[in-house]
C-alpha cells in the first residue's frame, strides 16, 4: 500500500507519496489544499516525478522531443528513506533514492514565516562504473494548473521577465497559447523554456519566472538561484502541466559532468514560492532574500552613493574634475563617492584593462589625492573594477599562461576586446586578491563597483569534463574567492553589476548587498526600470540612477529623484551645471530619503496599477512598510492628467495621505474610502510624486 506523506508548512501544501514499488511522486506543491480528485488516472500519478535525471547511454523511454521528461535513471529511482527535521532555518526534508549505484538526495528546505521552499539535488556515484550526467532537476513538479474546473489554456497565466541592456526586468504575461502551448493531445512534444548560457545570467531573462491560475486563485513563484548558465521549461504530460528548474544542461548549455566512482555533484539551488497571486508571491520571495542574504550594514543603514559615471564624467575622471564634483555631493548629503571607469588609463581604456593601477597622468599626486579628498569630506570612497576580465591590449595577458583564461578548441576565448579569467585557477585568484587588498588596504577604498562587460560563452575546456562543466566550476569559484574578500573585510561594500542588470541572480546577491539596475540613460525611460525592480531585487538592494541633465527643469531633477528614492539612491548627473533651485531639489531628495530609508529593509513591495511595462502612461510602486505606505506615482506621456490607484485592503478604512515629495505639491490627490481607491492628478506630463500612506 502507498504511503502519503502530507505537509502544511508556512502556507505551503505538499503531498508526497511514496509506493509499494517504491516510486516516489510528488503530488502537490500548492498554497491551496490537495484534492485527490485533481489526479484523474494512475499515469498522472506517475508522471508526478520529484526529481528527474538523465544519464548518457541509459533509455529516455518517451516521447519527449527536447522535454527532459521520463528521465533515465530519473523515472525509475526507487525510494531509500526519509528525513525529516529543523535546522536554522526551518524544517528540513531530504528524501533519499536510488538506482544502479547512482544515489539522488531531493532537498526542500523550508523557511519559517516565509511561503518559500529552497530546493536542490545531490547526486552521488556509489557503483563501480562512471556515469555521464547530462541533466539533473533542482526543483520537479507536474500538477502546477491542476485546481479550478476550466481548461489550463483559458484560466492560467505564465509570467516572463525579459531582460536586456537598457530594457531590464520587463515582465509580460501571457496565456500558454500564446506562447504556442495548447491542449492538443494526451502528451505533447511542445515546451516553453527560457534559458540562460554563459556568464551573464540575465542578459536575455532573468532566472525566474512566474505560472498563475486565475481561476483557484494560486500562483507559483521562482529564482535559479546561479550566476552562469540555467533552464527552465514547462509543459504537459498525461494532462497536466509540470515546471522543471535546473542549472546547466547539456541540450541547452553545453554542460556534461562525468561523476566517477565515489565522486558527488549538487545542482544548483532554486527558490520556488506560492501565494494566492503574483504580486503577494514576489512578496514571499522579497522576505525569502533577506533570509538567504549575507548579513551586512549597507543594506540596514542605505547610504547615499554618488557615482561619476551617469550623465557626468562618463569614464573620464581626473582629479581636476573630480574635486568640484566630490564638493557638489557632500553638500547635497552623499555619504559615499564613487569614481567609475577610466582611473587606471592615461586615454581609451577598453582593450587594455587588466592590471588595475591608477593613471598618472590623470591623477598626477597620484590616486589617493581624491580618495583622501572624498575622505575628508564625510565620505566612503569607492572605484569601479571589473576584475573577471582582462584586455586583449593589457601587457599581462601576454605574460600569464592560457590556463588564466576561458579556452575553447585550443584558443583564448575574445569577447569585446577581453579575455575572461577563470577563478579555478589558483594564480587568477591570487593575483585578484592582490589588486582588492591594495585599493582596500593601500588606497583605503570602502566601496568597490565590481562590474563585468562582456559574455565569456559556454564555458571553457580546460581541467573540464564539458565546457559548461568548466563555467560551472568557474562561476563556483568566483562566489568562493566574493566570500573569501567578505570574509577578510567584512565592512566593505561591493556593487554587482554587469553592463547594469546582465547578471542579476541571487547566487550573487545572496553575497553583494547592492545591485546595478541598468544602464539606461534616458530618466524617463529608467522610471519604468526603477518601478519594477523589487520584483527581482530587494528594495534595499536596488541601486537606481538619479542623473538630472544640465539644461533640466525642476520637474526633470525631481523625477530622477522619484526613480530611486523608494530603492538606493545612486547620485550622479551634471550636479555641477544645474540651476540652484535644481540642486536644492536634489538635496531636499536626499534629505527625505535618510528620514524614510530605515524603513525600506523590511518593506514589501506591490503595484496598485499592476507591473510596468515600456508604454505604460501611468507607473506606480508602493513599498508596505509596518506603519506606513510610501507610493512612488509617475505620468509619463499619458493624455489623462488623473489617474486612479486601486490600494483594495484598505477599503473602507480612513487613511491620511500627503504628498511627500517634493514639498510643493504640484498634484492633488483624494483618497476613495467607499471604493478603495487614490485618485491622483498631475497636470504635466513626465513628473512624479512621492506620497506617504499611514490609517487614520
Amino acid at each position: 500500500m502507498s504511503q502519503i506523506i502530507t505537509l502544511n508548512e508556512n502556507g505551503i501544501h505538499v503531498v508526497l507519496e511514496v509506493t509499494e514499488e517504491k516510486d516516489v511522486r510528488m503530488l502537490h506543491f500548492s498554497s491551496l489544499p490537495y484534492d485527490e480528485a485533481t489526479h484523474k488516472n494512475a499515469e498522472q500519478r506517475k508522471r508526478s516525478r520529484l526529481v528527474e535525471v538523465q544519464v548518457t547511454g541509459a533509455n529516455q523511454d518517451d516521447h519527449h522531443g527536447s522535454k527532459h521528461t521520463r528521465t533515465n535513471p530519473g523515472f525509475l529511482l526507487e525510494f531509500q528513506e526519509y528525513r525529516d527535521f529543523r535546522n536554522h532555518h526551518g524544517r528540513k526534508l531530504e528524501i533519499e533514492l536510488e538506482k544502479d549505484g547512482l544515489t539522488v538526495i531531493s532537498h526542500l528546505q523550508f523557511f519559517d514565516n516565509v511561503s518559500v521552499v529552497r530546493s536542490w539535488t545531490d547526486l552521488t556515484n556509489k557503483s563501480d562504473s562512471t556515469k555521464g550526467i547530462e541533466y539533473v532537476s533542482s526543483f520537479a513538479l507536474s500538477g502546477i494548473e491542476k485546481e479550478g474546473l476550466q481548461c489550463w489554456s483559458e484560466t492560467c497565466r505564465l509570467h516572463v521577465p525579459h531582460n536586456t541592456w537598457y530594457g531590464e526586468m520587463q515582465w509580460r504575461n501571457y496565456s500558454l497559447p500564446e506562447l504556442g502551448l495548447s491542449p492538443v493531445n494526451y502528451v505533447t512534444l511542445k515546451r516553453i523554456s527560457y534559458n540562460s548560457a554563459g556568464t551573464w545570467s540575465s542578459s536575455e531573462f532573468l532566472p525566474m519566472g512566474c505560472f498563475e491560475n486565475l481561476e483557484s486563485g494560486n500562483a507559483l513563484v521562482w529564482q535559479i538561484e546561479h550566476n552562469g548558465s540555467w533552464h527552465w521549461e514547462l509543459g504537459e504530460q498525461a494532462e497536466h502541466l509540470y515546471i522543471q528548474l535546473s542549472g546547466p544542461s547539456e541540450n541547452e548549455s553545453h554542460w556534461w559532468k562525468e561523476l566517477k566512482s565515489g565522486e558527488s555533484f549538487t545542482s544548483v539551488p532554486a527558490a520556488v514560492g506560492v501565494s494566492c497571486k503574483f504580486d503577494k508571491a514576489i512578496g514571499e520571495l522579497t522576505k525569502y532574500r533577506r533570509l538567504i542574504r549575507r548579513e551586512n550594514e549597507d543594506n540596514k543603514k542605505l547610504p547615499v552613493i554618488f557615482n561619476d559615471y551617469a550623465n557626468c564624467l562618463d569614464g573620464d575622471p581626473t582629479t581636476e574634475k573630480l574635486k568640484p564634483l566630490i564638493d557638489a555631493a557632500a553638500e547635497v548629503g552623499c555619504e559615499i563617492f564613487c569614481i567609475d571607469a577610466g582611473w587606471y588609463s592615461d586615454g581609451d581604456w577598453w582593450t587594455g584593462v587588466g592590471e588595475w593601477l591608477p593613471s598618472k597622468l590623470r591623477f598626477p599626486g597620484g590616486i589617493e589625492e581624491p580618495l583622501n579628498y572624498i575622505r575628508s569630506k564625510g565620505m566612503i570612497p569607492g572605484l569601479w573594477l571589473e576584475i573577471e576580465v582582462m584586455g586583449i591590449d593589457c601587457h599581462l595577458a601576454e605574460k600569464v599562461p592560457d590556463e588564466w583564461f576561458f579556452v575553447r578548441h585550443g584558443k583564448r576565448i575574445i569577447d569585446h576586446g577581453r579575455y575572461q579569467l577563470d577563478f579555478r585557477n589558483s594564480e587568477v585568484v591570487i593575483f585578484a586578491d592582490q589588486v582588492v587588498d591594495r585599493l582596500v588596504s593601500e588606497y583605503g577604498v570602502g566601496y568597490i563597483k565590481l562590474d563585468y562587460n562582456i559574455n565569456g560563452g559556454i564555458g571553457t575546456e580546460i581541467l573540464a569534463d564539458s565546457f559548461g562543466d568548466g563555467l560551472l566550476e568557474h562561476n563556483r569559484a568566483f562566489l568562493n574567492w566574493i566570500d573569501s574578500i567578505f570574509k577578510r573585510y567584512p565592512e566593505l561594500i561591493i556593487e554587482n553589476c554587469g553592463s547594469g542588470g546582465m547578471r542579476m541572480d541571487y547566487a550573487g546577491l545572496s553575497r553583494f548587498s547592492i545591485q546595478s539596475t541598468s544602464d539606461q540613460s534616458d530618466y524617463k525611460k529608467y522610471a519604468v526600470i526603477s518601478a519594477a525592480a523589487p520584483i527581482a531585487v530587494t528594495p534595499e538592494q536596488c541601486g537606481v540612477w538619479s542623473y538630472p541633465l544640465k539644461d533640466g527643469d525642476d520637474d526633470e531633477v525631481v523625477f530622477n529623484m522619484v526613480n530611486t528614492m523608494l530603492l538606493r539612491i545612486q547620485q550622479s548627473g551634471s550636479i555641477l551645471g544645474i540651476t540652484n533651485q535644481g540642486r536644492e531639489r536634489i538635496k531636499q531628495g536626499i534629505e527625505y530619503y535618510k528620514l524614510i530609508r530605515s524603513d525600506i529593509p523590511n518593506s514589501i513591495p506591490f503595484w496598485p496599477i499592476g507591473i510596468p511595462t515600456y508604454g505604460d502612461g501611468w507607473l506606480s510602486l508602493a513599498l508596505k512598510c509596518a506603519e506606513k505606505i510610501y507610493l512612488a506615482v509617475w505620468r509619463l506621456e499619458d493624455q489623462q492628467n488623473t489617474c486612479l490607484l486601486p490600494l483594495q485592503e484598505y477599503k473602507g478604512i480612513d487613511l491620511n495621505i500627503q504628498c511627500s515629495y517634493p514639498d510643493k505639491e504640484s498634484c492633488r490627490y483624494l483618497w476613495n474610502k467607499e471604493s478603495g481607491t487614490l485618485t491622483v492628478t498631475m497636470p504635466k506630463r513626465n513628473s512624479a510624486r512621492i506620497f506617504e500612506i499611514s490609517i487614520c
